[in-house]
């Protein structure tokens, strides 16, 4: 079975039902007494396990479907972002973002809530405008946006079904231009966050939080545009990895240069692995309003966070209606820490950033290193009891309740 992208979980289910159509994928999942979908690997915790098996979508076929009239396009859930993008392009079409890393599943970014930059861009999620999903009796339900249920459904954790084929918000192709800066002061960051997090398309800090000044600011802007602003950086004069010191060969193109969309919308290029896979990742969610002192909580525990940190990234993300959403009805900062592999060490900071940032009622990334549990999380998300509930609704049996989902939705509710 192996281990998810990064090896630091090695998965406990024992098999992987790999089906090749809906038929197939209808028999497998009405045939389960335990099972829970499986896209990329690319989670940092437990949430795709299973104690029986698991069920992957790569055999499926994409059957990518654009329907102009209504501007959606349908397609696999488990077809990667970047191949979807690539498929639209050759059609002059677009998503409206891309997250960091193009690798990933549909399915699987939106049940986690992924997200990409831009304080005027919702999450991956709010693209969506259907889903298709088999639930654990084997029926296929499809709900559209303006559904009763399709708010909840939409950021599940996996915990309603498997989304054969999801729908998203499609738009005409268009072209952006990354602009890399170099070593803001931290006090200008801590002034003017709100206003620099808000220039161009999207714009992300990159900080290692030593010294004096942020590391990187990364902004994209539509077509030729420039920011107006530069709040003390440098334009730097060669292509960047986020990392300072790495190779940015598997960086998007920078130096102002326009290119389509997905090229640059991502941090790195679909056709390189940006890593070896040796890090572990946290992200937390904090209103937009809190964000400069929850950066100076932060900034405050930098002598823990930085020997084992390998890059910080901030930047915004618009609020919107999932009832799981980090997002969830509060326009939001996130503060994402890519880490070495030290995963115990890691894990104890993880839990000192959660005390920093509980004031702020900070909400965790799903996918990503987090030690809150349901009795912390509950109160965060105004309709987390409506998700149990449609969570019952869906899978009255618990046939896709792993230690996961025990751990941070049902918190010792019965499944």
């Amino acid at each position: 079975m192996g281990t998810n992208w990064a090896g630091n979980y090695r998965f406990q289910a024992t098999t992987v039902h790999r089906p090749g159509s809906l038929d197939e994928l209808v028999d497998v999942v009405a045939g389960a007494s335990r099972l829970r979908p499986l896209g990329t690997r690319h989670s940092f915790n437990d949430i795709a396990d299973s104690p029986g098996s698991l069920v992957s979508l790569e055999a499926m076929p994409t059957d990518v479907t654009v329907d102009e009239a209504r501007g959606v396009v349908w397609a696999s859930g488990g077809m990667r972002y970047g191949d979807l993008a690539r498929t639209l392009e050759a059609r002059g079409l677009a998503l409206h973002n891309l997250a960091s890393l193009p690798h990933i599943s549909l399915a699987g970014s939106v049940a986690t809530g992924t997200h990409g930059s831009g304080s005027r861009n919702g999450s991956l999620a709010t693209a969506v405008a259907g889903l298709e999903i088999v639930t654990a009796s084997g029926e296929v339900r499809t709900l559209h946006r303006g559904d009763p249920d399709f708010a909840g459904a939409v950021v599940s954790l996996g915990a309603l079904g498997v989304v054969a084929r999801i729908a998203l918000d499609i738009q005409p192709s268009f072209t952006v231009n990354q602009r890399v800066f170099l070593d803001l002061p931290f006090s200008t960051v801590e002034e003017h966050l709100a206003d620099i997090l808000a220039q161009g398309y999207s714009t992300s800090l990159f900080t290692r939080w030593t010294g004096d000044t942020v590391d990187q600011m990364w902004v994209k802007s539509r077509g030729d545009g420039a920011p107006s602003e530069t709040f003390g950086g440098t334009p730097a004069s060669v292509a960047m990895h986020p990392i300072a010191g790495v190779d940015a060969t598997s960086a998007t193109a920078q130096l102002g240069v326009p290119g389509a969309w997905l090229d640059r919308l991502p941090h790195f290029k679909l056709e390189f692995t940006p890593s070896a896979g040796e890090e572990l990742q946290s992200e937390f969610f904090v209103p937009v309003a809190r964000a400069t002192d929850a950066l100076k909580a932060i900034r405050g525990l930098a002598e823990r966070i930085a020997p084992l940190l390998l890059v910080c990234e901030i930047r915004a993300i618009a609020a919107d209606d999932l009832w799981l959403s980090g997002m969830n009805e509060t326009e939001t900062v996130a503060f994402h820490f890519t880490w070495q592999r030290r995963e115990p060490e890691v894990r104890a900071v993880v839990a000192l950033i959660e005390q920093a940032l509980a004031p702020f009622r900070a909400r965790p990334h799903w996918g990503k290193v987090f030690t809150l549990e349901a009795t912390d999380i509950r109160d965060l998300y105004p309709r987390f009891d409506d998700f149990l509930r449609l969570r019952e609704k869906y899978d009255p049996e618990g046939v896709f309740v792993d230690a996961y989902v025990e751990r941070v939705l049902l918190g010792g509710r019965p499944a």
